[in-house]
């Protein structure tokens, strides 16, 4: 039996949240309902622009008296830049801790040689520091946020290293998103990018920045695009690449989103609904970035949309 893998997510860092306030600061702030996390649940939220915007993806795990937040390694200043404004009087300090580093640990078994069940944001200590499930999916494996020194706790476990390359393609496959690589910053929706089927909204709880117009988009099912996992035919696009649908017998290319990451015949694209229905509903019609042929593919949450399911 093959071991499980793990690898060092050296762009994501660590932004320590303390303070007896910290969970009523956060839990007015963030996508998700903080009451909920603590030592055996870890979550996914976002942290938007009051126009409901994109400007960070976060997931947040109990270690002691602090919340840990697992962000973009490059853009944790400007996190805690953001969100210093909203402490007001709160009883919070947040401060970068450089002595912990962030894990993804993949592959068949890697559930089991944790000891984890398959449920979404279930946590437990592991080596001085967190181990959890990935709150969006469980099929994404754990994450866990250790001492820099770790990986020992690691591989007593029983995972082997792995490069980033392997932990791309993985997470690739399943559809999910890696922060501002895949959603533009002060611009991107949430819920055209994966954050409600994958756990990381709280449609229960009360307000928090950004939530009206994500409600709004919810409940009147305004979303229009789809950040969707898609195999590629040919070489692999920029990020950025438009996409044009084809249609059949020779017509005007339309406009039908545009590239995110990718890597070795797979990838996610942004791609209008309407699209993939033309191109799924015509095997003549074609999705195409530059020269490479783009097919969505099965989304591997749950579907919300006919087009994606």
């Amino acid at each position: 039996m093959t071991a499980p893998s793990y690898t060092p997510l050296t762009h994501r860092g660590v932004l320590a949240v303390g303070g007896a306030d910290r969970v009523a600061f956060l839990q007015g702030l963030l996508t998700n309902d903080l009451a909920k996390a603590g030592p055996g649940r870890a979550l996914y939220a976002g942290f938007l622009t009051a126009q409901g915007k994109f400007l960070h993806d976060l997931f947040v795990a109990e270690l002691g008296e602090r919340l840990l937040l697992d962000c973009e390694s490059a853009r944790r200043a400007e996190l805690r830049v953001r969100l210093l404004p909203y402490r007001l009087r709160a009883k919070v300090d947040l401060a970068a801790d450089d002595t912990l580093a962030v894990f993804a640990l993949y592959e068949d078994g890697a559930l089991a040689a944790l000891g984890l069940p398959d449920e979404p944001g279930r946590a437990q200590p592991l080596g001085g520091g967190v181990v959890f499930v990935d709150p969006r999916l469980e099929a994404a494996g754990a994450r866990a946020i250790l001492p820099k020194d770790g990986t020992a706790a690691l591989e007593a476990a029983g995972f082997k290293p792995a490069p980033i390359a392997a932990y791309e393609r993985h997470r690739l496959t399943l559809g999910l998103a890696e922060g501002s690589r895949d959603l533009t910053v002060d611009k991107a929706l949430i819920l055209e990018n994966g954050f409600d089927e994958f756990n990381g909204v709280d449609w229960q709880k009360g307000c928090y920045v950004g939530q009206e117009v994500t409600a709004r988009m919810k409940y009147r099912a305004l979303s229009k695009k789809r950040l969707l996992p898609v195999h590629l035919a040919g070489p692999v696009p920029a990020p950025g690449t438009p996409i044009l649908l084809h249609p059949a017998g020779g017509g005007k290319p339309e406009e039908a989103g545009e590239m995110r990451s990718a890597t070795d015949g797979i990838g996610l694209a942004l791609l209008r609904l309407e699209a993939v229905e033309k191109a799924a509903s015509n095997p003549n019609a074609a999705l195409k970035a530059g020269e490479t042929t783009i097919v969505p593919a099965p989304f591997p949450g749950p579907a919300s949309h006919p087009a994606i399911r």
